[in-house]
């Protein structure tokens, strides 16, 4: 059995990056996550396992065994057999299941970072269809360019009833905003009900050209995502967490199911010293290749600390037809700077600065609109009069 670097066929397998610490060596690291996340325990071999399963299953090694075990510490390559598992149903929540898995339960494996995932080109365009409006759509909807695109966050985040919601929006949509999103509070508040918001807004907003995503998360997402579009919601806001549901959907059922929750990778979340975790720019990528439109990517210069990759997260989104939307502490005094930094292809997206605006929510929008546009006016003076201006 060897499964370093020997030849394989690059298009039945993705690249998978690690960064590897071990109290024993890389060698070891390495071998018990190929061995552990593909066809069985890292130390113990059984008779099942055959030189043909190993040949057609087991993870590739893409390093040299005799340096691996001089270091403690690195980065090592992969090549994970496309054939262990079914792109189209089980998703990416399975890749990441096998990526961020079984290693992390090993003792002597002290650090993993996800660093990189790789897929040959004919996968991703076979078993992903990135988004349907993205960077381009979005604009050619809105009837923006060059420019960046104005988000509105809607705020309070919860406990607006459908009336105050309605005179909320209005006065985003009055004020001039391109995109609408509620917070990931929002959902399903018995204050504000989805399916009735859905109703009320989609309507108000039918002849604009403002672009509103509703919150839908909870245990299933999917069917809360066609009920949006048949009540004539045009977006949708999907928060990361909602896919951690499924145990309590199942139950639901309430047929003699045994449910087994299996916690192999929970020290991505979990563990304080983030020894283990998976690189932003990894779910970054994956968003595109899903087919998400906009994501939050970060913030520059506000309260949320900046990624020492951000650039390079751009320039991935922007590579799938991606909005980065930019907020946690977006103000009009920040736009010039930013988009010096980074260029217009973003979203900036504001919620505290456009409802805490001391005229208003509606002189908020204006005046990140007259930012946005380089077109000062009495709103956007009070604006840097509050918050200041960053060159």
């Amino acid at each position: 059995m060897h499964i370093f670097n020997p030849d394989f066929n690059s298009s039945e397998y993705f690249i998978v990056k690690y960064f590897l610490a071990s109290n024993k060596n890389l060698r070891e690291a390495a071998w018990d996550l190929a061995l552990g996340q593909s066809v069985g325990n890292p130390s113990m071999r059984s008779i099942w396992e055959t030189e043909q399963l190993f040949q057609d299953h087991s993870i590739i090694i893409l390093a040299d065994e005799q340096e691996l075990k001089t270091k403690l510490a690195g980065e090592v390559a992969f090549a994970f057999p496309l054939k262990n598992i079914d792109l189209q149903g089980d998703g990416v929540s399975q890749i990441l299941c096998q990526l961020m898995g079984g290693q992390m339960d090993i003792n002597h494996i002290l650090r993993c970072h996800l660093n990189d995932i790789i897929f040959p080109s004919v996968v991703e365009e076979k078993y992903f269809r990135g988004p349907r409006f993205g960077i381009s759509g979005t604009r050619t909807f809105t009837e923006t360019w060059n420019k960046p695109l104005l988000g509105g966050i809607v705020k309070p985040k919860v406990a607006n009833d459908v009336e105050v919601l309605k005179k909320i929006v209005g006065e985003m949509v009055e004020g001039g905003v391109n995109f609408i999103k509620e917070d990931e509070i929002m959902a399903n508040p018995s204050s504000c009900p989805l399916e009735l918001r859905v109703k009320e807004i989609s309507k108000m907003i039918e002849n604009t050209k403002v672009v509103y995503c509703y919150c839908i998360n909870g245990d299933d997402v999917v069917t809360r995502a066609k009920r949006v579009y048949d009540l004539g919601g045009r977006g949708v806001h999907v928060n990361f967490w909602s896919g951690l549901g499924t145990y309590k959907r199942i139950r639901e059922l309430n047929e003699p199911l045994f449910i087994h929750f299996q916690k192999s990778g929970d020290r991505v979340l979990t563990n304080p010293n983030h020894a283990y975790h998976i690189k932003w720019n990894v779910i970054c990528k994956l968003a595109g290749m899903m087919g998400v439109d906009s994501i939050h990517a970060g913030m520059v210069g506000g309260y949320m600390q900046q990624d020492e990759n951000f650039l390079d997260t751009l320039n991935i989104l922007r590579h799938y037809n991606v909005i980065p939307a930019l907020s946690c502490g977006m103000h009009p005094g920040l736009v010039d700077s930013i988009t010096k930094q980074i260029g217009v292809d973003y979203m900036a997206n504001v919620g505290g600065a456009l409802h805490g605006h001391p005229m208003g929510t509606k002189a908020g929008v204006m005046a990140m609109r007259q930012a946005i546009y380089q077109q000062p006016g009495e709103e956007y003076n009070v604006a840097i009069q509050k918050w200041g201006k960053v060159s």
